[in-house]
């Protein structure tokens, strides 16, 4: 009778899985059965970073009999079933979200809808403002101004250049002895970084399509890699959008800090910062102590818009 053994999925190509074993052996497993966690309707039962048990099917393969509980993941709307959801990874340290102020543009509404998702699963995350090579000078006072409003409350902002260097080194330091999933447009320059800072890993860099300064997709699932020993980084594929599965709307500014600290300063308790009189929320935005397009991300997650505010408009 075939031993148990345990490993990590560190790939996932939809019908196998890339399992790491204890041992530091890689092979492909295949699933068995169904598997349903928490009840949440998801498109994939197995998600890169779960753990799980394993027996070999023959001397190549094996198969996964169980997986174990998650300590947090990371998920965003199904590309094909907007009912259900995508786990993108799990068991995850933090999250850094690379954003670009152009080629391509990042809006603020992408940034603020993955602070959302993550804050919903207890996911730390760290804001990287990539490219600052290429800026223009009306380009680094609107980066000035998004480092301090996300600073402000509360999140580490660190800027980069794989061509420069810039912030690197912190950037290291942020991913040293940890599990880090990396998320961005394509085109925003996550790979680039990654390469930078593991000379040999060589992540695909894709090319940015001149046409709609967005960058073409180059990872189709996402994967696990080991950086140096203890770190690890999960690189995703680009994302248009995450979706806010599994929460009501009441919920959502409970996971924006500005509004949530103002709460009990509202008229009502229940007060959902949209119509209500006697809102400290709209109250702050008014005389500024809240960004408006902070705000306005928050309108459209309420509505299921998508992100496409103009990020520095009527701050």
């Amino acid at each position: 009778m075939q031993s148990d053994k345990q490993g990590i999925i560190i790939k996932s190509t939809g019908k196998w899985y890339l399992v790491q074993t204890t041992e530091g052996e890689k092979l492909y497993c295949a699933l068995k059965g169904k598997f349903r966690i928490k009840g949440l309707k998801t498109t994939n039962p197995l998600a890169v970073g779960d753990n799980v048990i394993f027996h070999m099917q023959d001397e190549d393969t094996g198969v996964i009999k169980h997986i174990k509980p998650r300590s947090n993941y990371i998920i965003r709307k199904s590309t094909k079933l907007s009912s259900q959801a995508h786990i993108i990874a799990s068991n995850i340290d933090q999250g850094l979200i690379v954003a670009t102020l152009s080629y391509p543009r990042t809006s603020t509404g992408f940034i603020d809808r993955f602070l959302v998702t993550a804050a919903a699963y207890h996911i730390p995350v760290k804001i990287i403002f990539n490219k600052s090579d290429i800026y223009t000078e009306e380009e680094n006072v609107q980066l000035k101004e998004l480092t301090q409003t996300y600073k402000a409350i509360g999140y580490e902002t660190l800027v980069t250049s794989a061509k420069t260097s810039d912030g690197l080194e912190q950037l290291q330091d942020y991913l040293d002895q940890k599990r880090s999933v990396i998320v961005g447009h394509s085109g925003v320059g996550k790979s680039a970084l990654l390469n930078t800072l593991v000379p040999g890993m060589n992540l695909r860099i894709g090319d940015l399509s001149h046409v709609h300064l967005k960058g073409k997709h180059t990872t189709t699932f996402a994967e696990m890699h080991e950086i140096w020993k203890g770190s690890y980084v999960i690189d995703t594929p680009g994302i248009k959008e995450f979706g806010l599965i599994d929460m009501e709307k009441e919920e959502v500014h409970l996971f924006f800090p500005e509004m949530f600290k103002l709460n009990d300063q509202c008229r009502f308790y229940n007060c959902t910062h949209v119509h209500e009189p006697g809102c400290a929320v709209k109250k702050a935005v008014e005389n500024g102590e809240i960004k408006r397009f902070r705000y306005k991300n928050y309108l459209n997650m309420l509505q299921g818009n998508e992100m496409n505010l103009n990020p520095w408009e009527q701050k």
